[in-house]
């Protein structure tokens, strides 16, 4: 099941708390904290396009850009012999190379 919705180019996670009885979302890939719930579907749904319109324009406001979500597509350009170690690597751990590579930047970067 996706629990992703989309607008505007903005992604938000949809979680449900049982105990309010409500979905719970917040904005991914940016730095900015932008949370808001529903009570159904589609009340999540506006609440999270009033959201991304309300971002944006308290930073037009502020005369700053919006913070743009991560596109989550890298393009390196590394030496074939650190390329291919890599793939070996990857296969090793039984992965694709997207994903032992997210990982590998995931860790290098958590201890920053």
């Amino acid at each position: 099941m996706n629990n992703v919705m989309t607008y505007k180019g903005y992604a938000a996670s949809m979680t449900y708390d049982p105990e309010d009885k409500i979905l719970v979302g917040r904005v991914l890939d940016i730095a900015d904290i932008i949370a808001f719930h529903g009570e159904s579907v589609a009340e999540f749904e506006t609440a999270f396009h009033t959201s991304i319109d309300d971002y944006i324009g308290a930073c037009a406001k502020l005369k700053q850009p919006p913070e743009k979500p991560a596109s989550g597509k890298l393009m390196l350009r590394i030496d074939p012999s650190i390329h291919a170690a890599a793939a070996k690597a990857a296969a090793r751990e039984g992965q694709s190379m997207n994903k032992w590579a997210a990982k590998v930047l995931a860790d290098a970067t958590a201890h920053r």
